[in-house]
């Protein structure tokens, strides 16, 4: 029996007990995961270029999840008349990746062999940040899974090869990305305004046949024609940075840039990508709480992966 279902004589309140995402089981062994969903915290930010702090995302968003936790037996929702992450969607908390200080190189490995415990168990890895670097070796753990098509929502491009010998850092996922041979191609949402990257940068990413969208272009489109564009397999893994969003929203990230997504903008691609396309995977990076006292980054963080979670599952 459930501890989140009335019934069970105990109402488990979102401020009490043990803050795993959504209060849901705390799976220590991940060589027997049985469930739907693994969550897997990546606390990592050695890659930041400005402003650290989202090593603290994961446990941030665990605790704001907590909000959503209360027993209803799913979330209905009155506009889609549909109850999403009903108890059949079993939601696991792998904990986090453990992380070795400085040493990038070995924190990448130990969050690669997480995501691919989380694969051999048939599960989806939502993967929780952490900075954006964090996306190398999740993307490397799918080296053996059929291929696919990768979609970044996000501010920045990511799109760097190299600069003074770092190419693992948060300004990198999305080149090392579109090296791989069964990445089919990229869709990259958001990109706006400074300090993204070069204009050599945003050739080489053409060049590499992704999309380009910046946030007036999404909106000029709307969420249809937007996710229409996507090209090539239904297969996608899907990125999302939080500082895509507006900072007016979203406050709590090492790199703001204003001009950003409201929610309700994002949370209807996600969903028309989710029936749509076969969602394979999800992180969510850049929280970093210490910067937001309201907490309202993490909360939306939260928010979002749940709902994208329930939308990926109700359109299977």
């Amino acid at each position: 029996m459930s501890i989140n279902n009335y019934d069970s004589g105990r109402l488990n309140l979102p401020f009490v007990g043990i803050s795993t995402f959504a209060k849901k089981k705390y799976q220590e062994d991940w060589d027997n995961i049985e469930a739907e969903v693994a969550i897997l915290g990546a606390p990592f930010d050695f890659g930041t270029q400005f402003r650290a702090g989202a090593r603290f995302g994961p446990r941030g968003i665990r605790e704001a999840s907590t909000l959503f936790s209360f027993g209803h037996g799913g979330a209905y929702d009155f506009e889609d008349d549909a109850t999403y992450l009903d108890e059949n969607i079993r939601i696991v908390d792998l904990g986090d990746v453990d992380i070795i200080h400085t040493n990038t190189e070995q924190s990448h490995k130990n969050i690669e062999a997480g995501v691919k415990k989380i694969l051999s168990a048939g599960a989806l890895p939502v993967i929780i940040g952490g900075d954006h670097s964090i996306n190398i070796p999740i993307i490397n753990a799918y080296k053996d899974q059929k291929p696919f098509h990768l979609i970044q929502i996000d501010a920045h491009l990511d799109f760097v090869d190299e600069r003074h010998g770092v190419k693992f850092g948060h300004g990198n996922p999305m080149k090392r990305a579109s090296e791989k041979p069964y990445i089919t191609g990229l869709t990259q949402i958001g990109i706006r305004n400074v300090s993204s990257t070069s204009k050599e940068g945003y050739e080489d990413a053409q060049s590499k046949g992704s999309d380009i969208i910046s946030v007036r272009q999404q909106r000029k489109l709307g969420v249809l024609k937007t996710i229409k564009r996507i090209k090539g397999s239904k297969r996608v893994y899907v990125t999302i940075d939080i500082d895509a969003f507006c900072p007016s929203i979203a406050p709590g990230t090492g790199t703001p840039s204003h001009g950003g997504f409201l929610y309700y903008e994002v949370l209807e691609m996600l969903q028309e990508i989710s029936k749509k396309h076969e969602v394979i995977g999800v992180d969510l990076v850049e929280v970093a709480p210490d910067y937001d006292q309201s907490g309202s980054t993490s909360i939306l963080a939260a928010q979002l992966l749940m709902n994208f979670i329930g939308f990926i599952f109700f359109n299977r």
